[in-house]
């Protein structure tokens, strides 16, 4: 159930000027408004997880995580109390990993402080939270009357006060905060906060956005002026680098090689089969390097695999080297693992993509 919108308040009974835009999108909240597991509950521990959840991933995607977590560690201390491995393995298939380890880092601080900050202030101190996550645990938990801004929100504020200077820029930044924030009823954060989400994610989307039904059509500038598909501006463009994975499932009887990736890259912490980086000569030079004098064959699985991250490209070649009963000596890192206890180990969408292709 999603939090009810109430009229805004002041000491005495009378009413307060609520910007008419905001009364507008309140109206349209309370009829429109997304069912979502964690609406209407005001606990802290829900409302952030949910927030770390879906940060850059899509709702539909990150409800059934939400839940899963929920059943696994249903409070804040269960979850400090997880391992790593085993937050990275129910984390598995969400991407962008760093959250998840922050999220296991950020339980325990919450822990040892004895519960979750009731400020702004004190959440950004939590590891892996930011201004938009701690606004929105704020004003959903605890009714601190601050403003949230994400993607859903500047594409709103852009279009209806036609608005050009970059969201991307500081300028941007400190202008679309302030605007949020006039907007903002200080007695009701919470149900605005989710109005402004909710609309820029379901009614002013970024293509096709439903002008003709919208609540706030008459007073918005960009669809007057036409501008309604060039807003908001983003001006930086971060450039995709590429990279090319050789992946080689080296099987040595029931066991194979695998590693934990190192600190400083992607996929930090997960674990993942033979990996040479670069072109088919390094990938031969890994080869005999492990094989020697031994009968193993490398085996082309699958070319090509095309893995698109935020700021990557990953073109990945996935090789089985079976070595029979000949034990091989693995380079720096890697160890043998049963092949019976791979879902034990939290690895990558693309090692798993490897693994679905191996011959049994």
């Amino acid at each position: 159930m999603k939090q009810s919108v109430e009229k805004e308040r002041v000491p005495g009974g009378a009413s307060s000027a609520v910007h008419p835009v905001s009364a507008a999108l309140l109206r349209w909240y309370d009829a429109h408004g997304r069912e979502l597991p964690w609406r209407g509950t005001r606990a802290p521990y829900a409302i952030w997880l949910s927030e770390v959840i879906l940060q850059q991933t899509r709702i539909e995607q990150g409800c059934p995580y939400w839940e899963r977590f929920m059943a696994h560690y249903p409070t804040v201390e269960a979850l400090a109390a997880a391992t790593e491995d085993q937050v990275l393995r129910l984390w598995q298939g969400l991407g962008y990993y760093s959250r998840g380890r922050n999220l296991l880092v950020a339980a325990r601080q919450v822990v040892a402080q004895g519960g979750f900050p009731r400020t702004v202030a004190g959440l950004k101190a939590l590891k892996g939270v930011g201004d938009y996550t701690a606004a929105a645990i704020a004003s959903m938990a605890f009714d601190v009357p601050v403003a949230v801004v994400d993607g859903n929100v500047y594409r709103v504020l852009a279009r209806h006060q036609g608005i050009d200077t970059p969201i991307d820029s500081t300028q941007g930044k400190h202008l679309f905060a302030a605007l949020a924030q006039e907007w903002l009823p200080p007695s009701q954060p919470a149900a605005f906060n989710q109005a402004m989400m909710d609309f820029g994610a379901t009614w002013c989307t970024p293509r096709a956005p439903r002008c003709t039904d919208c609540p706030i059509a008459d007073t918005c500038v960009a669809r007057h002026e036409g501008t309604i598909a060039s807003l908001p501006v983003k001006a930086g463009k971060t450039r995709v680098r590429t990279r090319q994975f050789h992946y080689v499932y080296v099987r040595c009887g029931t066991a194979t090689a695998l590693r934990r990736r190192p600190a400083g890259d992607i996929w930090q912490g997960l674990w993942e089969p033979l990996l040479v980086e670069g072109d088919r000569a390094l990938l031969q030079q890994a080869v005999r390097s492990i094989a020697g004098k031994g009968n193993a064959q490398l085996v082309l699985l699958r070319q090509g695999v095309r893995h698109v991250l935020t700021h990557q490209l990953i073109v990945a070649h996935f090789h089985l080297l079976d070595c029979g009963s000949f034990t091989p000596q693995l380079p720096s890192g890697y160890q043998w693992v049963e092949e019976a206890d791979l879902d034990r180990h939290a690895k990558p969408r693309l090692v798993e993509r490897l693994l679905a292709l191996l011959p049994r």
